[in-house]
Order: C-alpha cells, then structure tokens, then sequence
C-alpha cells in the first residue's frame, strides 16, 4: 500500500543534503539545550514511572524499536513501556476478531481501544505523553529533535510514498506539527501531508511556536487517544 498518488502536499521540496538536516546548527543548539533542561526538571517523574512500570509488566520500563530517522537511517526510539510484552500477537488477535477495529488501524495506524495497552498506568503515560519522555535522550545522542516529523517505522515509511523525500530531511521529533494539528483525529494520509508541509516549509520560529503549544495540548488531551 503507497498514499504516494494521493498526497497534496503544497509545498517544494528542499534541496536535500544528506550529511545536515533541516535547521543546522541552531535547530541542533537548541535541541541540546532544551532536552538537557527538560530531564534536570522531569528527574523525579522520570524516577517514579521507570519504578512503577517494572512492578506492573515484570519487565524493562524502557521499550526500544526500530524508528526511520535523518537520511533514512534506522536508530532505536526510546519510550516507557506502556504495552504489554505480547503486544504484537494481541493486536493480530484482535484484528483478525474485529473488523471494525482492522478498519481502523488502517485508516489511523491507531486504536482508540487498543488490547495492547497496560491499563490505567499505560493509558495514562500516553494521553499525557510522559510515555515519550526517555526520547529526550535520543535527541542529547542526535537521532531525533524537539520539534520534527513523527518518528516512523519501516512499513510506514514504505506507505509514505514521495512523502519520504521530505520525511527524511529532518530527525524525528518528540512533538511536531501533527502532535499539535489534532494528533490522533487525523488519518495517516493527513499525517504524511502535515509532515510533509512542516519539512517544506520549515522555520526555526514555526518550530518554537509548535514548542510553546504542545504543553496546551498535551494538558487538554486535544487529539489523544
């Protein structure tokens, strides 16, 4: 499956160089600076989850997988573990018992009932986005930044079509246009353009007006799942 024929992206692509993605030096500085104050502030909220998640999953409170960054290169994405340790053979279950629910993830890549999630504690790490906190050392390692497209795997990026031009221009980001564009409601075709428009069309002001607003959507809950 490729969204490639459907995609309305209106902006050009950049000039893509492979050794600097978008934002230089400055993006990269800022980057930096910020996920080292974002851990000093977050420590103890950091401490209390990596204690709590073993005590529920018997497991790792930290779940490495394979994500698409700058220039096509894969790196391992940090994130709490909000998923139980079968999560994939779950979701094949569950998909191939409900076919509302196949209908959905393709449409959305998500569920807003997804069998996969720790109860309580999972579903709260997500919808408040504290699951995404341990990223903020992918970005001190340089895989991913503050502000990017979201972080991909390889089947998606295969979906994304001409989109990849652009995707892999920049790292992955922890927020990003779509986090802060209604995040969830879109459909995975609407997410491809969203990243597709910031990559195009991308400024270091965009980027902090995206960063000054996550905090509002992430507090509200606007388009979580």
């Amino acid at each position: 499956m490729t969204i490639s024929e459907e995609l309305e992206i209106r902006s050009e692509p950049n000039l893509f160089n492979p050794t600097i993605p978008i934002g230089g030096i400055s993006k990269r500085t800022f980057d930096t600076v910020m996920a080292l104050f974002a851990l000093a502030s977050t420590a103890i909220i950091f401490l209390i989850v990596a204690s709590v998640i073993p005590l529920l999953t018997r497991s790792s409170p930290i779940y490495r997988h394979e994500r698409i960054g700058f220039s096509g290169r894969r790196f391992s994405c940090l994130k709490f573990r909000t998923m139980h340790i079968d999560a994939d053979e779950k979701l094949a279950k569950h998909l191939a018992e409900d076919a509302s629910a196949a209908a959905e993830f393709a449409k959305y890549r998500k569920l807003s009932k997804d069998p996969r999630i720790i109860p309580v504690v999972g579903n709260f790490l997500r919808k408040t986005s504290l699951d995404e906190l341990p990223q903020l050392f992918n970005v001190l390692s340089g895989d991913m930044s503050i502000v990017g497209p979201r972080p991909i795997t390889e089947p998606e990026f295969e979906m994304y079509g001409k989109g990849q031009h652009y995707y892999v221009q920049a790292r992955p980001g922890i927020t990003g246009l779509w986090q802060v564009s209604g995040r969830n409601e879109r459909t995975f075709k609407e997410r491809v353009e969203i990243d597709c428009q910031y990559v195009g069309n991308w400024s270091f002001k965009r980027d902090l007006a995206i960063f000054f607003k996550t905090p509002f959507v992430v507090l509200t809950g606007r388009g979580a799942m």
